[in-house]
């Protein structure tokens, strides 16, 4: 084929975001990675993954004033070659051919884009304990354009809504219908589960098996729409949170189908699973066996896990993530699976990340039990002397096993309210555990209203307790109207929000669409959000806590203009207490302000607070 021709059917098929972004792609397209690059970033390196039937044999040129092509490296697959290029600072944006040679003669031409940065788009803004999350899983959340509910050409095709495993429907515009609504109720960011392609052939819909980098998934939208999604954030002042998985991809992705060499992923001679025992990773007395298991075994068959311990590998993920920050506007990242990771890699690509963008946030998922279990993944922990995580922060599991222990424990030496007073007392072995993600519930774990007992009056608490600790709150998507359910399987807990969908018999979105119970959990998740988004006392305050006793615990945030002091019952019935216990933090205040209810509460002598209640109070 002449380079001219190639090159017209490469750009007409391939040659923008848009033009595959409606389908699904095939396993055996030519493309490269990363899709396109920018000029003037940081670093000046770039690695391209180029696939195309038997490419290894041709000979790469690039003929474009500030790009040099430094070294093609050529791997066991003929239709692979990785070339590494140099962007010199001063290399203007636009588009260049990088021609392959075939015994002197060209014969494959693949036009490549570098962009010119936008300095005038927000992103890479971090999430900070100044912001409430908000966690999305966009199937389930609102149909905003039921066109995508069925792909074509993908390999799961099914929409059923009464199915705990099909795809219902939901995707980003969906997300971008109801942004007035998340702003309205005091949410600053915006989770959404992982949005890339899944083109799997069972349960796609919750994203965590992709099969593409570059792609998000047809049925969700468009790379467009998920930018427009960043842009219509950052008009609200609200930012966006990208789901990345490292440590796995789904069965399907194109680099399984037909790999690189014969390490891209950790192989083993048959079948073996992650023993998901992340005290491998810190035991001074584990086999090294048991720890190849844990981070090179397979997180269920249809993941496999990659090869995090190879160049190739790493550039591919990395470079993958910067271009989402870069073309989007992603403001934070969750990382999925943290432990599982080859940790060296994993420190490695939080110190590339932070390097071209210093204010990037991430959080990685550590579902552990035990503080030193979860803290040991965390950068400049006390008890990690000898190695460097890089990670700012995590899902705090720890204090969400204590909430939880709060309400389904009777009070005890360790049990109830004094695990959670226990568990906040051993923040000192983190650098700065207020980054660190508090929640209630997430799309793995049952539902906290579930978990106590469907009490509205310990859930309230719960939710007090969410919006005044320290760290970042996240409410994941229906807490605020009171969704119930347990997680056997993860489904029940991944229903659809009612009103999402046109012919909906109820919406939720609305006040009318919500009984009294709904809309009292609602406003009090709107009257703490909002308060804490507008008084600083809640982001960044102080915390200081106070030893439980007889089922209660008092805890304050204070600065230097503010100072809320939270009581929480955890008994069935009334308690009052005598405030000249806490006068350390109370100091000269006489009143109250009860921030949920409105209303002044004298604190003179002592206050007498309900069964399963937990009031926040400004104090004046």
């Amino acid at each position: 084929m002449q380079p001219f021709f190639a090159s017209l059917i490469w750009l007409l098929i391939f040659g923008t975001t848009a033009a595959f972004s409606q389908q699904m792609r095939k396993s055996d397209e030519p493309r490269i990675a990363p899709l396109s690059w920018w000029v003037g970033m940081k670093n000046p390196n770039v690695q391209l993954m180029v696939f195309h039937k038997d490419l290894g044999t041709r000979t790469p040129k690039i003929n474009h004033k500030g790009v040099e092509l430094l070294k093609v490296n050529r791997v066991e697959n003929p239709n692979y070659l990785f070339l590494d290029l140099k962007i010199d600072a001063k290399t203007k944006a636009g588009e260049f051919n990088i021609v392959f040679y075939e015994q002197g003669k060209a014969d494959i031409v693949m036009p490549y884009t570098l962009a010119a940065r936008d300095t005038k788009q927000k992103k890479a803004q971090g999430v900070t304990n100044e912001d409430f999350i908000y966690l999305i899983m966009p199937d389930r959340f609102a149909n905003g354009d039921p066109s995508n509910d069925v792909i074509q050409g993908a390999r799961e095709t099914n929409l059923h809504r009464d199915s705990l495993y099909y795809r219902h429907g939901g995707d980003i515009q969906g997300v971008i219908d109801h942004l007035d609504y998340l702003q309205d109720m005091g949410v600053t960011a915006v989770w959404l589960n992982p949005v890339l392609t899944n083109d799997m052939e069972k349960a796609s819909y919750h994203g965590y098996a992709a099969t593409e980098f570059y792609q998000v998934d047809p049925r969700l939208g468009t790379n467009e729409l998920y930018r427009q999604l960043a842009d219509e954030l950052h008009k609200r002042d609200m930012k966006l949170i990208q789901d990345l998985v490292h440590n796995h991809v789904g069965a399907e992705h194109w680099t399984v189908k037909d790999k690189p060499f014969q390490d891209w992923l950790n192989n083993w001679d048959e079948y073996t699973n992650t023993t998901y025992k992340d005290q491998v990773l810190f035991d001074p007395y584990a086999a090294q066996s048991d720890k190849r298991k844990m981070t090179d075994g397979w997180f269920v068959p249809s993941m496999p896990d990659l090869n995090q311990r190879t160049e190739f590998m790493q550039n591919y993920i990395t470079q993958s993530h910067i271009w989402w920050i870069e073309y989007a506007g992603v403001d934070g990242f969750r990382l999925d699976t943290y432990a599982y990771n080859d940790a060296e890699y994993m420190a490695k690509w939080a110190q590339d990340i932070t390097a071209e963008y210093p204010s990037m946030t991430y959080f990685g998922e550590t579902w552990v039990n035990g503080m030193t279990n979860q803290a040991v993944f965390t950068e400049g922990s006390t008890i990690n002397q000898h190695f460097d995580t890089h990670l700012q922060a995590v899902t705090d599991f720890q204090t969400f096993h204590a909430i939880n222990k709060t309400f389904t424990e009777p009070f005890g030496w360790t049990e109830g309210v004094n695990a959670l007073y226990s568990t906040l007392a051993n923040d000192y072995i983190y650098k700065d555990p207020t980054r660190n993600v508090v929640f209630l519930d997430n799309h793995d774990v049952s539902r906290f209203l579930s978990i106590v007992g469907e009490d509205i009056n310990k859930y309230k608490s719960g939710l007090t307790w969410l919006l005044t600790t320290r760290g970042i709150p996240q409410l994941y998507y229906g807490a605020e109207i009171a969704m119930k359910n347990f997680a056997d399987p993860d489904g029940k807990v991944r229903e659809d929000f009612p009103g999402g969908w046109t012919g909906d018999q109820q919406n939720k979105f609305v006040s009318e669409g919500r009984n009294d119970t709904e809309n009292s959990v609602f406003d009090h998740v709107k009257k703490l959000a909002v308060y804490r988004k507008e008084n600083t006392v809640l982001q960044t305050g102080k915390l200081m806590q106070f030893v439980p006793e007889d089922g209660i615990y008092v805890y304050f945030r204070y600065d230097d203009q503010k100072t809320v002091m939270v009581i929480m019952n955890t008994n069935e019935g009334e308690k009052s207490i005598k405030t000249q216990r806490f006068a350390e933090r109370i100091q000269s205040h006489t009143i109250g302000w009860d921030v949920v209810a409105q209303r002044e509460v004298d604190i003179n002598d002592q206050i007498t607070v309900p069964g399963f209640t937990a009031l926040a109070l400004e104090l004046r």
